[in-house]
């Protein structure tokens, strides 16, 4: 009714399954990752079929959620306000993403000045044949730079109203972002040191397969943009979703940076 019609500029979203769906379905995914890498309960070490089911239950949430929020952004739900706070909760997720990845190079800088400081022993450990960072480390580093370099021109394309320039640079972006993805695959076949056996194997490949699916899905992120604007989404003044994208994508560049530096260069043995 009219009289019932909300004066304010906050959007009240309609009642959806998805936040108990995600909540069970990340509950499957952690419950099947344990019960796959020791077995629990029946299930049998190994038994990947949990940890599939909840995946696939995450991913159905991710979509569907993030569906409902374009058609509310489309339908003109996202006010100035709704705006405002949505660039909060952006801003918040990408802290909490890079407190992520401090704890990853916190563990990797521990287990560097606990050897060097305590023991004879070097960092990384003898025996560990590191990475030539002046090989596949430095190209993938370029390809995350330039790919920095064409977001930021599809964005600003984007703001002054060229959806041509914009299309280009968002697929140049998700081009390269595969690229990055094919070298680090790459790198990882070629490696002379495994995930167990060391501490320093350990931390390498989960800083860097960490931020390696980051890349996957910033990947992701921007390839929806690129669909949306070439399906007539976006404007000059309204385009959050693919800002949102950029700053991912662009926090994922700075992360790299750190990894390059301190992983690849610095403790290149």
């Amino acid at each position: 009714m009219s009289d019932q019609t909300a004066q304010h500029d906050y959007h009240l979203v309609d009642p959806n399954p998805w936040p108990l769906v995600g909540a069970l379905s990340a509950f499957v995914m952690a419950f099947g990752g344990v019960a796959y890498m020791k077995g629990m309960f029946g299930i049998p070490e190994g038994s990947p079929w949990l940890l599939i089911i909840g995946f696939i239950g995450v991913l159905v949430t991710m979509y569907g959620w993030w569906s409902d929020v374009i058609r509310e952004g489309t339908e003109g739900f996202h006010t100035p306000v709704v705006e405002m706070g949505m660039r909060y909760g952006m801003i918040l997720f990408i802290m909490s993403e890079v407190m992520f990845f401090v704890a990853w190079f916190w563990m990797f800088f521990e287990g560097a000045m606990f050897i060097d400081t305590r023991t004879a022993e070097v960092w990384p450990p003898a025996g560990i044949e590191t990475f030539n960072p002046w090989h596949l480390p430095l190209a993938n580093t370029l390809v995350l730079l330039l790919s920095g370099t064409t977001v930021t021109w599809a964005h600003h394309a984007l703001i002054e109203g060229d959806r041509k320039s914009t299309k280009i640079g968002l697929l140049l972006t998700v081009i390269l972002g595969m690229s990055f993805t094919y070298l680090q695959a790459l790198e990882y076949i070629h490696a002379g040191f495994a995930f167990s056996g060391s501490l320093y194997g350990a931390t390498f490949f989960m800083a860097t397969g960490f931020h390696g699916v980051h890349v996957i899905i910033g990947t992701i992120f921007l390839a929806v943009c690129l669909f949306r604007v070439m399906g007539g989404a976006f404007s000059p003044k309204h385009h959050f979703g693919f800002e949102a994208a950029a700053w991912y994508w662009h926090f994922v560049d700075v992360v790299w940076l750190f990894l390059f530096i301190f992983v690849y260069v610095v403790y290149a043995g």
